[in-house]
């Protein structure tokens, strides 16, 4: 078994700011504005409410309006932990940062999907099949972990679920709510979803939408 980090940092890069990016597994998710990726493979446009994966080092630049990212990174070891890149016209801010153990003879996948919620929706009490770190986008989510209290949830916050404790989500009443999430899962689930219900009838109960932009084989780092 092996410590790796999967770290989560909000980005927002000025107009036609440059970040360069060193290799590991990653997912970019655009928040706002846009971007350009450059990679050894070319170079490819990302705009709002899309994604870019890719495991090699990487440059991205922001649009003429400039970017918000949300950048999630799977890292060997814990020494990582809020080692941000820093560049100009680049404002990075750490998210969260928890430390995993994954098996370093395992084969696992990297994906990322968004969650959409009906109003007043929930996610009964449930685990997944592997860790993952979300961020709310929008709307309000009190998230109740194991027997802790509940959090609530703003737009920005994020929040780490190990798939072990059992887990019980409730949307805003009022507006619709929705987050990223980013999950190191078995590849062997790849196209199928990780969730479990404590109570198996709940799987019935559907009040989400799941748009999967990622949902790819990795090496571990």
């Amino acid at each position: 078994m092996g410590a790796y980090t999967l770290r989560l940092c909000e980005d927002r890069l000025t107009e036609t700011a440059r970040l360069a990016l060193t290799a590991c597994p990653r997912v970019v998710y655009v928040l706002a504005g846009d971007i350009f990726v450059t990679t050894g493979g070319g170079r490819a446009h990302v705009t709002v409410d899309s994604t870019w994966h890719g495991v090699g080092g990487c440059s991205l630049v922001a649009g003429v309006h400039g970017a918000t990212i949300l950048c999630y990174e799977l890292l060997r070891g814990a020494s990582a932990v809020g080692d941000t890149a820093a560049a100009a016209g680049v404002t990075s801010r750490l998210l969260n940062s928890p430390l995993l153990t994954l098996d370093e003879t395992g084969e696992y996948l990297m994906r990322c999907d968004r969650v959409d919620f009906a109003v007043g929706g929930e996610a009964l009490p449930h685990r997944h099949k592997g860790s993952g770190v979300r961020c709310l986008i929008a709307g309000e989510l009190e998230v109740r972990i194991a027997a802790r209290h509940g959090r609530v949830m703003k737009p920005g916050d994020a929040w780490f679920e190990s798939g072990i404790e059992p887990v019980h989500a409730i949307a805003s009443a009022t507006t619709p709510t929705s987050f990223i999430r980013v999950s190191i899962l078995p590849r062997a689930i790849r196209g199928q979803s990780s969730i479990v219900y404590v109570d198996p009838t709940h799987a019935a109960v559907k009040p989400r939408k799941y748009t999967v932009f990622v949902d790819e084989p990795i090496t571990l780092p």
